[in-house]
This record gives structure tokens, sequence and C-alpha cells, in this order.
């Protein structure tokens, strides 16, 4: 190999856009927007999907519910004998717990333990079951 074989690589010279010239008023970068501007910069499209998220701890958790009723276990063991069903439906047919926007309401009953012996609760929350 010697000097006057060699062959120089012919690289493809990239665009130079935004320098005034022979290319006419907008220089080959359109009319107007945020791409025609100088110091032009378009943010990635993730980069906005992460920045909506938000940051604080336990935005995900769910709500509490607003139609929960609390209930003492004592008033459950004054007016429901031993061995009697006691039930969302019961506890509004006894005048204990109202309708919530005509609905049935969650039940959720405090205290309850030695209250409730010799009781059949279904659908009801209890705040501590011992």
């Amino acid at each position: 190999m010697q000097q006057h074989t060699l062959q120089s690589r012919k690289n493809k010279v990239s665009k130079r856009v935004g320098r005034g010239g022979k290319r006419g008023s907008f220089s080959g970068r359109g009319i107007k927007g945020q791409k025609s501007r100088s110091g032009r910069r378009i943010r990635p499209e993730m980069r906005d999907l992460i920045m909506k998220i938000p940051k604080r701890r336990g935005y995900r958790q769910k709500q509490i519910p607003s139609n929960v009723v609390a209930v003492r276990a004592s008033i459950i063991a004054k007016k429901f004998p031993a061995g009697e069903l006691v039930t969302p439906k019961t506890l509004i047919a006894k005048g204990i717990v109202k309708r919530v926007k005509g609905k049935t309401p969650v039940v959720k009953i405090l205290g309850a333990g030695e209250l409730l012996k010799g009781r059949v609760v279904k659908d009801c929350l209890f705040s501590r079951v011992s």
C-alpha cells in the first residue's frame, strides 16, 4: 500500500439547519413552533408521563367508604338475645341503624368480645376481635 493509492473516505456532511445563507428566510426550519426556535429541546414523552404520577406516599390507598356505620357491642347485647342472628338488615329492622342514601350501610361493631357471646354475627366488620 502506497500513499498515492490511498483514497479518502467521503463522509456525508449533515445538513446544518438554521444558519441563514442560501436557504431562504426560515433556513429549512419551517415557519413557527417549538422546532423552529433557537435552543429548541423537546422533552422525551416518558419524562412527562413520569412527572404526572404523584410522588407522595400512600396516594393509591383505598378511601374509607362513606357508608360505614359504627355500632357498640353493648347495644347489640341489649337488643339481641343470645342465639339470634345479627346482620345489617336486622339492625335496620330493630331501629339501631338507619339506611344511608337509601342503601343498607356497612356496619362496624366496636368493642366486640364478651358482649357478643352466643350471638351469630354476619356481614359486619369488627374493630377488635378478642
